[in-house]
C-alpha cells in the first residue's frame, strides 16, 4: 500500500509534548521525535517496506507499528482513501498553513455553553471595557447630533473607496461626528451576570467591543497633527505621539500613499482578552475578525454620509505598526487600517449620475419600459 504524509499537518510544543495536528480532521496527538522522522519519509507516495528500509537503526517491527498508527490517526493517507487533503492543498495552497490551519482547526473546536457560563467573568473578573491614557493631553470633542434624515440608499450606493484626497482640512464637527457614530457607544444595556454592556452602531459578537481605534491625524481643523488614541467613553483624543507623520503612516501601510494623503488614518487593534475572557473557544478569533469588518463597513458608510471619502486596507507592516502604536502584538494586535478625508472629486467619477442610473434601473427594469422608453422622466 502506497502512503503519503497528509498535506494538512502542523506541529508544535504543548505542555512539554511535541504535538502533531491534522487540522482538516481535527486529530491531535503527542508524538515521539522518532515518529516525526518517519513522517518525513512519506513526502511522496511510499510503501511501508521502503519507509522501514530507510531507518536501518530502528527496530523494523516497531517502525511498521508506528507507520500503521500514523495511518490510523490520519497523519498518513493511502491512495485509495480519496483526495480530500489534496483538494484542500489545491484550493488553500497559497494560504497554507496559517489561514487554513486557523479556518479548519477552529471548525473542529467544540462550541458549548461553557464559553459564556464563566463564573469568574460573572463575578466581575473581566478586562476593562474602555482604555484610556490618564497622563495624556486631552482634546474634548463636540457632541453634535447627526442628521438622521439623510437618505440611506444614496449613502449606501454612493460609497466608494477613495485613494485621492483634497488637501484641505476636515472640519472638526465632521471629524467628531465620524468618531462618535462609528466608535462611540450608541447605548448601554444591563447584561445581568455579564455586567453593563455597550452597543455600537456595528454588530459585535458578545458585545465585547474588543476593537480600539488609534488615529493618525494630519488635517483636521483645530487638532495638532500626531498619533492619538480615541477614548470611547469620554469621546476624546489622547495624544500618544506628536511627531507621527504622514510619511510614517504611509510606510507602516506598505507605502500606500492614500493612507498618508488622507486627513486622518485609523489603526484598529483587537484587545484579545476582552474577547477571550468570555469566549474561550478558538473559533472566537473569527468573531474578532468579523467584528473588525463590521466596523470597517460602518466607517465607510458613515464617512460617505458625512461627505468624506473612505479608504481601507489590510496591507500593513504588523510588527512596525504595533510598535508605533505602543501595543505588544500579543495581548493587543493590529487588525485593520482605515482612512478618510475630503475626496478629490477631480479624480472620481460622477457618483450622482451613476446612482441615478442605478435607481432608474431598479424602478424601471428594461422589460417594463419597452413600451414607454421615456417613462422614467418623473422618477
Amino acid at each position: 500500500m502506497q502512503l503519503r504524509r497528509a498535506h494538512n499537518l502542523v506541529c508544535y510544543w504543548l505542555d512539554g509534548s511535541f504535538v502533531i495536528q491534522n487540522y482538516l480532521s481535527g486529530t491531535q496527538l503527542a508524538l515521539a521525535p522518532g515518529a516525526a522522522e518517519i513522517l518525513a519519509a512519506f513526502t511522496d507516495w511510499t510503501s511501508e517496506d521502503d519507509a522501514v528500509a530507510a531507518f536501518p537503526d530502528y527496530d523494523p517491527e516497531s517502525c511498521r507499528t508506528a507507520v500503521r498508527q500514523l495511518h490510523d490517526f490520519g497523519f498518513l493517507v493511502a491512495e485509495d482513501e480519496g483526495d480530500r487533503d489534496g483538494r484542500l492543498a489545491e484550493h488553500w495552497g497559497t494560504w497554507s498553513p496559517e489561514a487554513a490551519a486557523l479556518h479548519f482547526s477552529s471548525k473542529h473546536a467544540e462550541y458549548t455553553e461553557s464559553a459564556e457560563i464563566n463564573d469568574e467573568f460573572r463575578a466581575g473578573k473581566r478586562s476593562a471595557l474602555f482604555k484610556n491614557y490618564p497622563a495624556a493631553d486631552r482634546i474634548l470633542l463636540p457632541r453634535v447630533p447627526p442628521d438622521l434624515d439623510a437618505p440611506f440608499v444614496r449613502t449606501l450606493y454612493g460609497r466608494r473607496t477613495h485613494r485621492s484626497f483634497h488637501p484641505a482640512a476636515v472640519p472638526l464637527q465632521q471629524f467628531a461626528q465620524l468618531l462618535a457614530m462609528v466608535f462611540g457607544p450608541s447605548e448601554f444595556l444591563n447584561g445581568q451576570d455579564f455586567g453593563a454592556l455597550m452597543k455600537r452602531t456595528s454588530a459585535a459578537g458578545g458585545s465585547r467591543h474588543e476593537l480600539e481605534a488609534y488615529l493618525g491625524v494630519f488635517a483636521v481643523e483645530g487638532i495638532a497633527p500626531g498619533l492619538y488614541h480615541y477614548n470611547v467613553l469620554e469621546h476624546s483624543l489622547e495624544l500618544l505621539d506628536p511627531h507621527f507623520t504622514r510619511e510614517r503612516a504611509t510606510h507602516l501601510c506598505c507605502d500606500q500613499s492614500a493612507v498618508g494623503d488622507a486627513a486622518v488614518s485609523v489603526f484598529l487593534t483587537g484587545v484579545v482578552e476582552r474577547m477571550s475572557s468570555k469566549y474561550r473557544a478558538p473559533r472566537a478569533y473569527r468573531v474578532m475578525l468579523t467584528n473588525v469588518g463590521h466596523l470597517g463597513q460602518t466607517f465607510a458608510l458613515t464617512a460617505t454620509a458625512l461627505g468624506l471619502g473612505p479608504f481601507q486596507t489590510l496591507a500593513f507592516r504588523d510588527a512596525e505598526l504595533e510598535d508605533a502604536l505602543g501595543v505588544d502584538g500579543i495581548t493587543e494586535t493590529a487588525l485593520y487600517v482605515l482612512a478618510a478625508g475630503l475626496p478629490d472629486t477631480s479624480q472620481q467619477s460622477d457618483y450622482a449620475a451613476e446612482l441615478d442610473a442605478f435607481q432608474r434601473a431598479l424602478l424601471y427594469p428594461t422589460s417594463d419600459r419597452a413600451d414607454d422608453p421615456e417613462g422614467d422622466r418623473d422618477g
